[in-house]
């Protein structure tokens, strides 16, 4: 059961005045004025092992989620730490989506409450589930400008028999040819660190056959500053003075010490975002300050 329920948190949202959704506080969100705080439903409706989703509140620790899948030798593609609303919210998908693919796929349908207080579903319980616009991919990332989650179905997966973490000096271009899918594939420029999930006997043989070494898990990621590049670009990051970054291979995501650049949004993106912010929320009383283009 949800706490609170669905229509008790679409009257704790209301209809007026700027509100701001708070889960863990893990991701940011911070009240930055003097807009309401409110928090979202927690809570396991149910795990569906057959159906391969599970039903929660937005409010549930990411933690809690893993646990309760764990139990049924499934898991979802989530970043740790947090709540589930706040991971979706912000959009960033975990160092696993070389293997997993992005966070956004993981949201098979939602319940919100919309700027003007009503409870909207978005999505089905299929992956195949709109034959129109997929309004649960606006929604992730959005940061809570279109709609505060209130529940959600999430898609999830087996958890493999074995999953390793492995180091290498070789070149993690080639290894990301080489490697029969790998979940994950880290650099520093000089230090590659790769997450290869199957059959025991399969990762000893292809830590063999590539001459991996055992690592003890994931480096720790640099948490300054997160951008992207083009996967082809990341090799010259390493000559061109980037000071301390980790590099998801294959993704474009750095984890880096020092800003690269100022982000340059378009004009055409920041005018179509902003006639979709005006159209969900012609008052900007969601998470007002927040910037998800920023």
């Amino acid at each position: 059961m949800l706490q609170p329920s669905l229509d008790e948190f679409a009257a704790e949202v209301g209809v007026t005045g700027p509100v701001t959704v708070l889960g863990a506080g893990t991701r940011g969100g911070r009240p930055t004025g003097d807009e309401r705080v409110v928090s979202a439903p927690s809570g396991i409706v149910r795990v569906d092992a057959a159906e391969m989703v599970i039903e929660c509140g937005a409010g549930t620790p990411v933690a809690d989620v893993q646990a309760a899948l764990a139990e049924v030798g499934q898991t979802v593609s989530l970043p740790p730490g947090g709540t589930v609303g706040g991971a979706l919210a912000v959009g960033r998908s975990d160092i696993t989506r070389l293997g997993h693919g992005a966070m956004r796929d993981v949201l098979l349908r939602t319940r919100y409450v919309s700027a003007a207080g009503h409870v909207i579903t978005a999505g089905g319980a299929t992956v195949k589930n709109v034959s129109g616009f997929d309004l649960c991919r606006l929604l992730v990332g959005s940061r809570g400008t279109l709609g505060f989650f209130g529940d959600l179905l999430l898609r999830t997966r087996p958890l493999a028999p074995d999953s390793r973490w492995f180091r290498t000096d070789a070149d993690p271009f080639e290894l990301l040819a080489e490697i029969y899918r790998p979940v994950s594939i880290l650099w520093n420029g000089s230090t590659t660190w790769v997450r290869v999930d199957g059959d025991s006997d399969d990762l000893d043989a292809a830590a063999a056959r590539h001459g991996l070494e055992p690592a003890d898990g994931p480096p720790d990621l640099p948490s300054a500053y997160r951008g992207s590049l083009p996967p082809a670009a990341l090799p010259s990051l390493s000559s061109r003075g980037a000071g301390e970054f980790v590099a998801e291979v294959g993704v474009g995501v750095v984890h880096h010490t020092e800003p690269q650049s100022d982000r340059v949004v378009d004009q055409a993106t920041r005018t179509l975002h902003d006639r979709l912010r005006s159209e969900f929320d012609p008052a900007h009383r969601l998470n007002p300050g927040v910037d998800p283009l920023a």
